[in-house]
């Protein structure tokens, strides 16, 4: 197992793991998707990232689980393209990461 890292994040540090996944899911927030977000290449969350985002994160709340894309694309309104659009390394490795799931093993 590879050692976390921290991220700062304004006066908080969270632990990520060597992909840059949050590690206590509770600890995100909108701050923590901001950086995390830069971190994936995107500098501004807009509205359409924020439906992925909040989908996503109340999803993985609700069932402790990622959606599967389909669901994803169906729920949000957005296409699979456009996913990609807004989080080019796609909803897995980018708007996952960005919502503070952990890393997917699946699903997504």
């Amino acid at each position: 197992m590879k050692p976390l890292r921290q991220l700062r994040v304004g006066d908080a540090t969270i632990e990520v793991d060597e992909h840059g996944f949050v590690q206590e899911t509770e600890r995100w927030n909108d701050e923590v998707a901001a950086v995390l977000a830069a971190g994936e290449g995107v500098s501004e969350l807009t509205a359409e990232h924020w439906r992925v985002v909040r989908y996503l994160r109340q999803h993985y709340l609700d069932f402790r689980v990622a959606p599967m894309i389909r669901k994803l694309c169906k729920q949000t309104g957005l296409t699979l393209k456009r996913i990609y659009e807004l989080f080019p390394s796609g909803p897995a490795k980018g708007a996952c990461k960005v919502a503070g799931l952990p890393n997917a093993k699946g699903c997504v």
